[in-house]
């Protein structure tokens, strides 16, 4: 896989040391940040008892040369509304915040890395392994 973007679960099985997700990323050429991966690792830091060394992790894995933090652009509002309508015609839906994810991965051409099913109900979205 050249292109990779974490989902929250899969950055935190990482800093939990899961080996899977690490292989993979050590193998990937660029590995996408999203910027709403950031923002829910933000919110979970905070609700915990080790923020501090938690953002220390996170921001030493971020200055990681391969690593790009990806932010909202017209694009990915532009893929987002196409995901969005799918699952809404398929009748199905998931979390906002990951259909925010996968735009960006489709965006950017990427393969999310997660531990999420719902994500295989968006048609043609590049999927790593599922638990």
């Amino acid at each position: 896989m050249r292109n990779v973007l974490l989902d929250t679960n899969a950055f935190s099985a990482l800093f939990r040391g899961d080996e899977e997700v690490l292989k993979t990323i050590s193998k990937a050429e660029h590995v996408f940040a999203s910027a709403i991966v950031i923002g829910e690792l933000e919110a979970g830091f905070r609700g915990g008892a080790r923020y501090a060394e938690n953002i220390e992790i996170l921001d030493r894995f971020l200055a990681m040369p391969t690593v790009e933090t990806l932010e909202v652009t017209r694009e990915t509002g532009n893929c987002f509304g196409l995901i969005k309508d799918a699952l809404r015609r398929k009748g199905s839906s998931i979390p906002v915040n990951d259909v925010w994810i996968a735009a960006q991965a489709v965006e950017r051409g990427a393969v999310i890395v997660t531990y999420d099913r719902h994500f295989s109900n968006i048609d043609g979205l590049r999927l790593w392994h599922l638990a």
